[in-house]
């Protein structure tokens, strides 16, 4: 937990622990349905229960840390399960509301990501619409387990309108789509999907590059939260290697993928993937393009087990740590 200089965390859980949470925020309908039916919200989550819990809650974690500036919130609740279209855009439109009312109106330091029926692009679309002017959003929440890749032209209305606001797309490790979670069908145990969850992240990266979404919307930033950092060199390399080899199948890609990466993409600290000494985080930020890629997170209330984080982070060069803990954060959300 850092004590020392500002920081700006980008990653902070929210979690809702039922739909009777949102029973206050829903349409009137829904309310009854939640009274009278057997509906429930989602059934289905992120994480299993108490995966990587580190502290009693995330308010836990905010209150205790003397040296945050701010934290950007991410609810972690699976819209994207929900069938009735009608069903995921009421409850997203109730999270958002949740969020409102019970964290960002009780921490002026907090600021909140958008909860979108992802499912649905249209009503997503509808809902950035509706909260990109509410005070304290200031991205857009996808889930990056999808049921189709991000650069489908399916999603295009999505980030069309994050976009014409302004917002970044905050895409977080998790979701629950109903398709397996690996290219060869379901694992049998999380952490097969915990430790692969970075293949994931390195598709959706791909998608978006080659579905032209950056060529479309060149001011667009995407956020890669809790997907790691180590796997990203090697798979520039490999996406600029053949890329040069097959880019006539996807003329709009003007510029070598990693380009892309580096002028519209950033990633979280935790997990910090690297071994536990000062080089490691140095080497990779030589390797990836620049110290303006990188956005310091807590993950809370998940513990990684990274008790070198800071230290790792303190001892780059110049002004990279100042960059990395706050600087970047406070620039990319415009805090």
């Amino acid at each position: 937990m850092p004590q020392g200089p500002s920081v700006i965390d980008c990653d902070v859980h929210a979690s809702i622990g039922s739909i009777e949470e949102l029973v206050p925020y829903l349409p009137h309908y829904w309310r009854e349905q939640v009274a009278q039916t057997g509906f429930k919200g989602p059934q289905d989550s992120w994480y299993p229960a108490k995966a990587l819990v580190g502290v009693e809650s995330a308010r836990s974690f905010l209150a205790a840390s003397a040296a945050l500036e701010h934290a950007i919130i991410v609810c972690d609740y699976a819209v994207e399960t929900l069938h009735n279209p009608d069903a995921a855009a009421a409850v997203a439109a109730a999270a958002n509301e949740w969020l409102s009312a019970t964290w960002l109106s009780q921490d002026p330091r907090l600021r909140a990501s958008i909860v979108v029926p992802s499912q649905f692009p249209d009503l997503a679309a509808a809902e950035i619409d509706r909260m990109a002017n509410r005070a304290g959003f200031v991205q857009v929440l996808l889930p990056v387990r999808s049921e189709a890749p991000y650069g489908s032209r399916n999603f295009r209305r999505i980030f069309e309108r994050a976009a014409h606001h302004g917002l970044p797309i905050g895409l977080h490790f998790g979701g629950a789509p109903g398709t397996p979670s690996t290219p060869v069908g379901w694992p049998s145990f999380f952490i097969e999907e915990y430790a692969g969850m970075s293949s994931i992240f390195q598709t959706q990266v791909i998608s978006l590059i080659c579905g032209g979404v950056l060529d479309s919307f060149p001011d667009l930033k995407i956020v890669l939260l809790e997907s790691g950092v180590s796997w990203l060199p090697a798979m520039l390399w490999r996406f600029d290697k053949n890329w040069k080899g097959l880019r006539r199948e996807i003329p709009w890609v003007r510029s070598a993928p990693s380009e892309y990466v580096r002028r519209s993409m950033y990633l979280t600290t935790a997990p910090l993937d690297l071994p536990e000494d000062c080089d490691g985080l140095a080497g990779l930020v030589a390797q990836s393009g620049g110290d303006h890629m990188l956005l310091y997170s807590s993950d809370a209330p998940h513990d990684h087990g990274q008790p070198s984080l800071m230290a790792q982070i303190e001892s780059l060069p110049g002004d990279s740590a100042r960059r990395i803990l706050a600087g970047n954060a406070r620039s990319l959300y415009r805090i």
